[in-house]
């Protein structure tokens, strides 16, 4: 503190001061989006034509509102689930209703096509006049929604006393740290991450669970899993009935997964290269050692899948070739087209939200929570509000919702190179990333890929997890599944509603861009992917089966077991 000099007592303050102010705004920079609103305004200023059609959209537009207005069907077609109820056919909702979709594609026109307005800046501001469109709508009010209307009056009013009890409930819980109501009937251990196995090896980072093997024989090669270290792994280790894991050993494979470690202030300087040597590498050199002479099937799941995808290039690089294949689910690599989670990621946004991550040594859940239900703002925010404090009632409660529930922290140091080379500056794509001080590039994986997008991914646009098609030279088969980011990867055989389509480029292909690929794609109803990829890790395995390994662990004790799966970790709060 002695050798500090005046501009750095000044620095500090400021530093101070946006931690503080990062907490309460999710780490939105106020300043950021005040530049983007003046900008907008600018522009629209500067574009009389513009004006005059926003000025006369209501002329323009009147018989279009009046004949929704008349229409049998309900509000937007019938086809908006925010007005899915009957009710809101009727007057004086259907009015209510109808001005605010109006409204809805007002703010569309006036936040779309602005001549010269930069695209980041017209979708930043898109962005928060949705916020405010999501919090002012019709049916988060008693007055304008009828589904409270009806529900006070059959309740007598007890819709408010119990909304209350609820939001009373949620405060108390949240202030004490405890899960949300209804994750009681869903241990960890037990309900929830359940099958059995062993923690073989613990590092600062991770703990590598080997599980226990569920058929006589098994294929050669086994799977190693990287989850995403913003949420704990057992996403994909459910309930029985929808575990990936599970279903993987009934299929007759070797499989391991990394629990990673629930960062604090301690781990701030931990870093890419950290979760790279610590966490994949030694989880590498662990499943070589268990399952010997043998090469290794790795998967990553969301920030797992690219750093599955960084870990498969630097090996490459390195003459590594212990790796068979490479499946990467809803996950990228190359983040131009990396979705609307990129309005809070420019530099500006960055520079904001490290200086929240500085002061406290890591990147909260609840802040990170925070920012993405922003992105989903209705159903993640709005909808609860009303359903469970304006009607009364509790949402019943899934495993994934209670997955969802149990986030993570993530160190200063790691999240900000993540943020500033991958996302901001897409270093790993174009070249310029290093692991350890050695360049790392995609084009240097040559083993088969197994690529899985979402049709419903806001955090990893199916077109961006796409661009692996540009990235790798060897063959790539690419499946884009219906739903979102977490359900359309828990897509269990049997999980009604569920379709997906394939296609595979072979070495020499030509490139399909991503509308080409659909009409080429084969399309498969009523059916999981978890098949097709099984059948596809199946075809790169060694002919054969063989007995699994007869120990878990290795039998010279350089790895052996530490504890029961799940492990410690996975409990950290």
């Amino acid at each position: 503190m002695q050798n500090l000099k005046p501009d750095d007592v000044f620095e500090i303050i400021d530093t101070l001061y946006q931690s503080q102010q990062a907490r309460m705004t999710y780490g939105m920079s106020p300043a950021v989006l005040q530049d983007d609103l003046f900008s907008w305004g600018n522009h629209l200023l500067s574009s009389p034509g513009k004006m005059l059609k926003l000025a006369f959209y209501p002329v323009v537009n009147g018989a279009k509102f009046f004949k929704r207005m008349m229409s049998e069907a309900g509000p937007g077609e019938g086809k908006d689930q925010r007005f899915k109820s009957e009710d809101w056919k009727m007057l004086p909702w259907r009015l209510y209703a109808e001005n605010f979709l109006f409204l809805e594609d007002w703010c569309h026109e006036a936040t779309s096509g602005i001549p010269g307005l930069d695209d980041k800046v017209e979708r930043a501001v898109a962005f928060q006049a949705r916020q405010v469109l999501d919090a002012a709508a019709p049916m988060n009010f008693p007055a304008t929604n009828p589904d409270i209307v009806k529900e006070t009056i059959n309740t007598g009013g007890m819709n408010w006393v119990k909304g209350f009890q609820n939001a009373l409930e949620d405060m108390q819980r949240k202030a004490s740290g405890k899960q949300p109501v209804g994750t009681e009937g869903f241990e960890v251990g037990k309900a929830l991450a359940a099958t059995p196995g062993k923690v073989v090896l613990r590092t600062r980072l991770m703990e590598l669970i080997q599980y226990s093997p569920r058929t006589d024989v098994v294929c050669k090669e086994p799977v190693l899993i990287i989850p995403a270290w913003i949420m704990k792994y057992y996403i994909l280790d459910l309930s029985p009935k929808n575990s990936l894991v599970k279903w993987l050993l009934e299929q007759g494979h070797t499989v391991f997964m990394i629990s990673w470690k629930n960062p604090d202030a301690e781990d701030r300087d931990m870093g890419l290269d950290d979760y790279f040597r610590l966490g994949a590498m030694a989880a590498i050199d662990a499943v070589s050692s268990i399952v010997p002479n043998t090469k290794i099937h790795l998967t990553g799941y969301c920030l797992g899948g690219t750093l599955a995808l960084i870990t498969a290039a630097a090996m490459a690089g390195n003459g590594d070739d212990r790796l068979k294949t490479l499946t990467l689910l809803a996950a990228q690599g190359d983040f131009t087209e990396a979705g609307e989670i990129t309005l809070f990621l420019r530099e500006g946004q960055i520079k904001y939200l490290e200086k929240m991550m500085w002061a406290q040594g890591y990147l909260d859940s609840g802040q990170m929570a925070g920012a993405f239900k922003m992105l989903r703002s209705y159903e993640l925010l709005w909808s609860k509000m009303v359903n469970d404090y304006l009607l009364g009632q509790r949402s019943k409660m899934i495993d994934l919702m209670v997955w969802n529930a149990d986030a993570t922290r993530m160190p200063y140091k790691m999240h900000s190179e993540y943020l500033e080379k991958l996302f901001l500056h897409n270093d790993f794509a174009e070249g310029r990333l290093t692991i350890e001080g050695k360049p790392v590039a995609p084009g240097n994986i040559k083993v088969p890929v197994f690529a899985v997008g979402t049709e419903k991914d806001h955090v990893v646009p199916w077109p961006s997890a796409y661009k692996i098609h540009l990235m790798v030279n060897g063959s790539v088969t690419f499946v884009l599944t219906n739903s979102g980011h977490n359900a359309g990867i828990v897509s269990e055989p049997g999980h009604r509603g569920r379709y997906y389509r394939i296609h595979e480029r072979k070495p020499g292909d030509a490139y399909l861009n991503p509308a080409h690929w659909l009409a080429s794609s084969e399309l498969n109803q009523s059916k999981s992917w978890w098949s097709a990829w099984e059948n596809w890790v199946a075809g790169y395995s060694s002919p054969g089966r063989v007995q699994p390994p007869s120990i878990m662990g290795t039998a010279d004790g350089s790895y052996q077991p530490v504890c029961d799966a799940p492990g410690t970790y996975v409990f950290q709060k």
